[in-house]
């Protein structure tokens, strides 16, 4: 790898990889189309629609630091190759589910490919370009190409499922997959390496367990109850359980979660600010379709069409986001950006059943700015909070905060909606209250990054440090 590649290999390199972080994006965004038809020919609930969707959040977000670590210790061929395998076969799976049931194990299956396509890409990249300054600029193109799955994905959600139906979604992934294998197994290079950290299992299981049974208490108490004995019992286990990793992390020789880093205020901060990220962009991108397909009775395609302004925003706002940081500060941008998306989405929760999208669009599109100011530049500020040799951690940090957030989101906000519901107000007030929670909780966290995300003992504020290395970029956004 030494000698590097010759330009056309590169571009290949560049075309395969971006192809492969594409549809990890893709599948983000692409699934909130096809819910209102996955509810009726499946005759699920509202809870199965949120499984859906957090089966395969939950899988990349837990999974995308062992995948970063695999990569760098098997290769990132090897890595790239099989996690793009396994997400062909899920997808396949996913198209062929007759139930509920058979569509989430095959959910997950997808989120396991997931978590190894993000960084496996990201890690042949990077080795493929052994100048930092042409390491920069392949990156940034990735990045750009791959958000672009972000965008498409509820208008390519929606042709789809009103050409054909919700499998359709899933069955596209397959030739793209198997050409990508094909191609991939003959030219892509193979890189390992060799001083990369063990993965840490004890702490990886602790993590899952933790993230998935609180998950779990919090989508499942809206049909249950938030006292009811199985739910109570989910909240108690999250507790112990995280006890538990806290001990584990803090005796680890390497541990996947460095606790030492939340001493620093800028790390700890940023972080808490991508969950809330995560929370918002999510949990409200959920029912923004459901909005307009149930609440206004519009076609799927043309509800798919009307969320556009706020992805179509936020991938747009993104490349200039990191500039912005470098002449403002991560401070000055990120509450500019939280305040921006959580009043987004405290004006959503005005809208009604007989609101013309004149008045609509506007408020998704002020929303996806907001995000897409904010993404990046916390990124940038986890990557600067630690030492160079550690800004591939905290990167994977920052991905999995988010895809946690995201998690919690989607199960907080279905819990709201179904409280609602169940006090006898209607769906679309159940959504109303949904987005106004998610931004008062966006806005809070615009008091928090105001008031500390700033590097404690600097004399200025920190230059975003955002070029990415071979652990994973958040997933779903452009960094």
């Amino acid at each position: 790898m030494s000698d590097g590649f010759r330009p056309p290999t590169r571009v290949a390199l560049l075309a395969l990889t971006c192809i492969g972080q594409f549809m990890v994006l893709l599948n983000n965004t692409i699934t909130s189309a096809a819910l209102p038809d996955m509810q009726k020919r499946l005759d699920t609930s509202l809870t199965g629609l949120q499984w859906i969707v957090n089966a395969y959040v939950l899988a990349v977000a837990m999974l995308l630091l062992a995948g970063g670590v695999f990569a760098d210790r098997f290769g990132g061929k090897r890595v790239f190759l099989g996690g793009m395998a396994v997400f062909t076969v899920a997808s396949l799976l996913c198209s062929l589910s007759a139930s509920v049931g058979w569509l989430l194990a095959a959910r997950v299956l997808q989120g396991i490919g997931a978590a190894a396509l993000s960084p496996a890409s990201l890690a042949l990249l990077a080795s493929g370009h052994p100048s930092p300054r042409d390491r920069v600029k392949a990156i940034g193109q990735w990045a750009t190409f791959s958000g672009i799955g972000l965008a498409v994905g509820p208008a390519a959600g929606g042709i789809l499922v009103e050409a054909f139906d919700w499998r359709a979604i899933f069955l596209i992934n397959i030739p793209i997959g198997l050409v990508t294998l094909a191609v991939g197994a003959r030219i892509l290079p193979d890189s390992r390496n060799p001083e990369a950290p063990p993965l840490d299992l004890p702490g990886q299981v602790l993590a899952l367990l933790v993230v998935g049974t609180l998950a779990f208490g919090l989508t499942e108490a809206g049909d249950q109850g938030w006292t009811a004995p199985p739910i109570l019992g989910c909240f108690g286990a999250t507790v112990v359980l995280l006890a538990l990793f806290l001990v584990v992390e803090a005796r680890a020789a390497r541990p996947m979660l460095p606790l030492r880093l939340f001493r620093l205020r800028l790390f700890t901060v940023s972080n808490a600010a991508m969950i809330v990220v995560g929370f918002g962009l999510m949990g409200s991108g959920f029912f923004f379709t459901q909005f307009f397909a149930t609440v206004q009775s519009h076609s799927v395609m043309r509800s798919a069409m009307e969320t556009l302004p706020c992805t179509v925003a936020m991938v747009a706002c993104s490349p200039y986001a990191a500039r912005a940081a470098t002449r403002f500060g991560f401070r000055a941008v990120v509450t500019v950006g939280l305040v921006l998306a959580g009043g987004g989405l405290v004006t959503m929760a005005a809208v009604q059943a007989d609101t013309p999208y004149l008045n609509v669009w506007w408020r998704l599109a002020v929303t996806g700015i907001g995000f897409g100011l904010t993404m990046s530049p916390l990124t940038g500020a986890t990557i600067s909070s630690v030492s160079r040799a550690e800004g591939g951690l905290a990167s994977g940090i920052s991905s999995t905060t988010r895809q946690i957030g995201a998690v919690f989101g989607v199960a907080v906000l279905g819990a709201v909606v179904r409280t609602r519901q169940e006090h006898g107000a209607s769906y679309g007030s159940g959504l109303n209250t949904a987005f106004l929670v998610a931004g008062a909780v966006t806005l809070l966290s615009a008091v928090l990054t105001g008031l500390w995300l700033v590097q404690r003992r600097s004399p200025e504020p920190e230059a975003p440090e955002i070029t990415p290395t071979r652990t994973p970029q958040p997933t779903g956004s452009r960094s």
